[in-house]
């Protein structure tokens, strides 16, 4: 890593509006737009499901908007947002023929691993 590029480091939910939600990171790790951001959502049950969202917008002081790419039922306030430091990516080659997979890469029918 070079003294340019941002150190990445959590950050905290501090607003949920439907699939829009909004993440404070500190000021020195702001993740860029088109980045992916992850955090776990209670689905009730004792079930955790980790949501993809891609920023979107910054909104300035060290805030950024995000939108989730799955439901957002259940998530909190104070809730911790990682910034993966890449864009959502999906596999591609021959493995990845005549597959069926959702927005952020994973394989929605049976079949062989695509890693």
């Amino acid at each position: 890593m070079t003294a340019t590029e941002p150190q990445l480091k959590d950050g905290r939910i501090v607003g949920i509006a439907g699939p829009v939600v909004d993440v404070e990171f500190p000021p020195d790790s702001l993740p860029s737009i088109n980045t992916a951001v992850e955090f776990d959502v209670d689905a009730g049950g004792g079930e955790i499901i980790a949501v993809m969202a891609e920023v979107a917008q910054q909104l300035g002081e060290g805030r950024v908007r995000a939108v989730a790419l799955k439901p957002t039922d259940g998530l909190r306030r104070g809730a911790a947002a990682t910034d993966t430091g890449a864009s959502i990516t999906v596999p591609v080659g021959p493995k990845t023929l005549g597959r069926i997979f959702n927005v952020i890469g994973e394989p929605l029918d049976p079949g062989e691993s695509v890693e």
